[in-house]
């Protein structure tokens, strides 16, 4: 019995931590003959904002640049490592990530506090190596 006790808050936690996930919202989907793929190096326009209260603590757009990195090799967020696969240049998606996905129970300078849910909304700039956009080529 004293068993069954210690263990059912064990139970509960594990399903907790496996429940979070990242939300993605398809918000503008385009065609193409090349989406990205892990090890992809890519160029993403963001705008980062906290769920709790809706305020920006980072944006690329300001800065008139995007962020360029190699997704799914953990350069990023792991939110993001999943969030911005299978895209074709152009599309836009709003990643909703939970702590676990973002950056857990670190504050992240004065901006992110730990635990914060975070919300991006992102466009695919560019792949490294795809010509045309990956467009679909129109005979």
């Amino acid at each position: 019995m004293r068993l069954q006790t210690l263990l059912l808050p064990l139970v509960s936690l594990a399903t907790l931590a496996t429940a979070a996930e990242v939300t993605t919202e398809y918000t503008l989907t385009n065609t193409c003959t090349r989406k990205t793929q892990r090890g992809d190096s890519i160029e993403v326009h963001y705008r980062g904002t906290l769920a709790s209260d809706g305020s920006v603590f980072d944006t690329s757009y300001k800065r008139g640049e995007p962020l360029s990195f190699t997704v799914g090799k953990g350069m990023v967020i792991k939110g993001w490592d999943e969030g911005l696969l299978d895209m074709c240049i152009g599309d836009k998606r709003k990643l909703t990530i939970p702590p676990e996905f973002g950056y857990g129970q670190r504050a992240m300078g004065s901006t992110i506090p730990a635990g914060s849910t975070l919300i991006f909304e992102t466009e695919l700039m560019g792949i490294q190596g795809v010509e045309n956009g990956g467009k679909k080529e129109e005979l």
